[in-house]
């Protein structure tokens, strides 16, 4: 499939601080080709480098899913879950925000066995038969179906393994990225300057505490993601 030109704009990132990153003493040596400068005690990343990698990150998420690829994108942080949640739901992916729960995929079978229960206790409030129960019995139930909302919820629709996952934070989500290492699951990272740019298979150097660079990168990947299933739609 021909590749399509994403519009990276650098000025748009300047604003959005994109190019922040940690401070000097907080670094991995292996992000020195990503950073272009020091300013002020602070990293500054390299944005065209950013640049070059977010293109090959929306080329890629392209190609997938006008293939008809599944998704999940993984950010817990506070200040990302809501941005993590809208981003999954605009483009139709699978999402977790609140809490990666240990072996969620690499243990599949017991995560399909809390999936199959998340839906079935869903079904059992739908129908009221939740309320029809003995009162502790009802709201110990429902205590149940909250807490799996909670950690769940963004996966509810999830039946196999996903085929790419996009990560908006390294060190926030590394046990997420070992158990995609583990699997061979091609990963997707947004990188600050504290972390490894070698763990994932596309690392797209950007600051990952400014709410507003995280959202122009989950922007861009949604935007490749939905071009490619109108893609995979028209022709199927």
């Amino acid at each position: 499939m021909a590749r399509r030109y994403w519009k990276i704009n650098l000025e748009e990132m300047l604003e959005a601080g994109v190019h922040f990153g940690h401070g000097t003493r907080k670094w991995n040596p292996r992000m020195a080709p990503y950073i272009y400068a020091k300013h002020k005690g602070i990293h500054i990343t390299n944005l065209t480098r950013t640049a070059r990698f977010l293109s090959e990150a929306c080329d890629l998420v392209f190609d997938a899913a006008s293939k008809g690829k599944q998704f999940l994108i993984v950010g817990t942080k506070n200040k990302a879950a809501d941005s993590v949640a809208r981003a999954a739901i605009r483009a139709r992916c699978h999402y977790v925000n609140k809490k990666w729960l240990g072996g969620m995929l690499t243990n599949w079978s017991t995560t399909e066995t809390r999936l199959h229960k998340f839906r079935d206790l869903r079904m059992e409030q739908k129908t009221g038969r939740l309320n029809r129960l003995p009162k502790r019995d009802a709201a110990m139930l429902k205590r149940q179906l909250s807490r799996l909302q909670t950690y769940l919820g963004g996966i509810q629709y999830m039946t196999e393994l996903p085929d790419i996952v996009i990560i908006v934070e390294q060190q926030e989500e590394y046990t997420a990225l070992r158990e995609c290492i583990t699997l061979g699951i091609p990963t997707i990272c947004l990188i600050d300057t504290n972390c490894d740019p070698d763990l994932a298979d596309i690392s797209i150097p950007a600051n990952d505490d400014a709410l507003a660079s995280i959202r122009l990168i989950l922007n861009k990947l949604v935007f490749a993601i939905c071009e490619g299933r109108s893609s995979y739609i028209r022709n199927p």
